[in-house]
């Protein structure tokens, strides 16, 4: 088993993993824009709304689904989504500008995060909604209009810290909100300033994946809303923000694999399978495993919309009934804040292979044109196996058929990994493609970027590849859209940041167009749409 490739193979739907079958494609946009290159799909984040909009449905709701705008600065992202019926929740200035100049109304813009005072004048002055943290953000928000004689100016109230009757459950401890306990405070300043604010609803921000910490605090919005009614206002609006998550493997197999065989590495039980031993937020302590894994849950079979549809599903934990029910018997609207979540298959990162040499201790080194920041997986704890794409066309095509199943060889390869992954963590979902090596000797390499830095580690673990790659080749990261793409994006050591193009499906080819020229109603080549 020690030996045995621990594979992480990504989950794909159809247009990424067309996108991928293009390798040629990919090749000349790397030749021509220059490594790392970020590439994205608008149309797909047009299909991940319907999506969200599909659970309002079934559920009987309306409200808005708003985009986390700082999940990617993509402006073909903003511009595609402003062609749907969606919203945008903008962070910044410069995020709101953005959203303004890329369609939307202001009426489907919500400015939520930390805010600087030219942030808050813009939002106040072109009519969005405003998330207020604290009662601090709502006297500058009344001094604000008095001062220059604006609209009264819509809020919401985001809370935290939710507590329930019966057993504790901790959350994360979170520096956005107001507590609930203070929440009489912060309707004494609604209340105090009626004229120029005029509070629409609440909204609560949780750092967690837990279903039941947000039934807790969804629960603890809906006594609020009456808490509001009670003073005399008439809410319309509770804002549960984002969290709804994706679902980055296509096998829960290989994840629990994984796991369980870096416990044991951590543990000594097993040669190491990282970079200098790292264990993720995992330690050895007397030969006891101790610490906590921080690393994103990679398989998630309940994400995104579909995870939407369980929270609106779950029984409120006092009130007892499900709190979609709870939200149309009190006619509320239901705001949503998905990030990386609407932006799940709407993008990958292509990097350049400069370099393949062993250590004289064995390792296989592979630098790659590209640093950490530019796919910053590990940063955000996400680990996926990269999509190796060699040079040659159709050796591409051979190898991306081969590595994801279609051939003999990878049916037989499927069985054998399936069997590996089941011995640990039982069957692999019904269905899904496998990450089965494309000859009998894949190859283990440790990926690096090109700075001159110790620490510029694409991957801190060992990654399996279905061959060795060579100078030239590329290796696709894929479903970075979220966070991974361009958060943490730097021009450390002069190296540039990734180009961004915008790509189509047009006929049985694709076509692209750099990301600041992507216009929904313009395809590339000037065509209107």
């Amino acid at each position: 088993m020690d030996g045995a490739p621990l594979y992480l193979e990504p989950h794909l739907e159809p247009p990424l993993a067309s996108l991928l079958e293009s390798a040629a494609f990919l090749h000349m946009l790397v030749d021509a824009l220059g490594s790392p290159v970020n590439v994205v799909l608008p149309d797909q984040i047009a299909r991940n709304v319907e999506r969200f909009r599909t659970a309002y449905r079934r559920h009987n709701l309306v409200g808005q689904v708003f985009f986390a705008h700082k999940a990617n600065r993509s402006s073909a992202l903003v511009r595609r989504l402003a062609a749907t019926d969606a919203g945008i929740d903008v962070a910044s200035l410069a995020e709101l500008q953005h959203a303004l100049g890329a369609g939307f109304t202001p009426d489907r813009i919500l400015a939520t995060g930390p805010k600087s005072p030219e942030f808050r004048w813009l939002a106040a002055r072109s009519g969005v909604t405003v998330s207020a943290d604290g009662p601090g953000e709502l006297e500058e928000l009344d001094a604000l209009v008095r001062r220059h004689g604006l609209p009264r100016v819509r809020v919401l109230l985001r809370l935290s810290e939710f507590e329930t009757p019966g057993a504790k459950v901790l959350s994360r401890q979170t520096r956005f909100g107001t507590s609930i306990g203070s929440l009489d405070q912060l309707l004494d300043v609604v209340e105090r300033h009626q004229e120029t604010l005029q509070p629409i609803g609440v909204a609560y921000h949780l750092d967690t994946t837990s279903l039941d910490e947000k039934a807790i605090a969804f629960e603890g919005c809906l006594l609020a809303m009456d808490a509001l009614r009670k003073r005399g206002f008439q809410p319309r609006v509770i804002d549960i923000g984002g969290g709804f998550g994706v679902n980055y493997l296509a096998h829960a197999a290989q994840w629990e694999r994984f796991t369980t065989e870096l416990a044991h590495a951590v543990l000594g039980k097993r040669p190491p399978m990282t970079w200098s031993g790292h264990g993720y937020g995992l330690r050895a302590e007397g030969g006891t495993l101790r610490g906590a894994l921080s690393l994103y849950p990679a398989h998630r079979p309940v994400a995104g919309a579909a995870y939407l549809d369980e929270l609106l599903s779950l029984p409120a934990p006092a009130l007892g009934r499900p709190l979609g029910t709870l939200l149309l018997e009190n006619l509320y609207d239901l705001h949503t804040e998905p990030g990386r979540s609407l932006v799940d298959q709407c993008g990958l990162s292509l990097a350049r292979v400069l370099e393949v040499r062993r250590t004289d201790a064995g390792v296989c080194l592979v630098r790659l044109a590209m640093k950490a920041s530019d796919a910053s997986l590990e940063e955000h704890g996400v680990l996926m196996d990269p999509v190796l794409l060699p040079r040659s066309d159709a050796h591409a095509v051979t190898e991306s058929t081969a590595r994801y199943g279609g051939t003999e060889r990878a049916a037989a390869a499927r069985s054998t990994e399936a069997t590996a992954g089941a011995t640990s963590a039982g069957a692999t979902s019904a269905g899904a493609t496998s990450a089965a090596p494309a000859s009998p000797t894949p190859v283990a390499v440790h990926l690096t970027g090109n700075l001159c830095l110790e620490a510029d580690l694409i991957t801190r673990r060992t990654v399996h590849l279905p061959r060795l790659p060579q100078p030239g080749d590329l290796l696709a990261f894929v479903n970075t859209a979220g966070y991974c793409m361009d958060f943490s994006a730097t021009h450390a050591q002069q190296q540039p940041v990734a180009r961004k193009v915008a790509v189509h499906r047009d006929g049985g080819s694709w076509r692209w167009c750099l990301d600041e020229q992507y216009w929904p109603i313009i395809r590339p080549g000037g065509q209107q749409i």
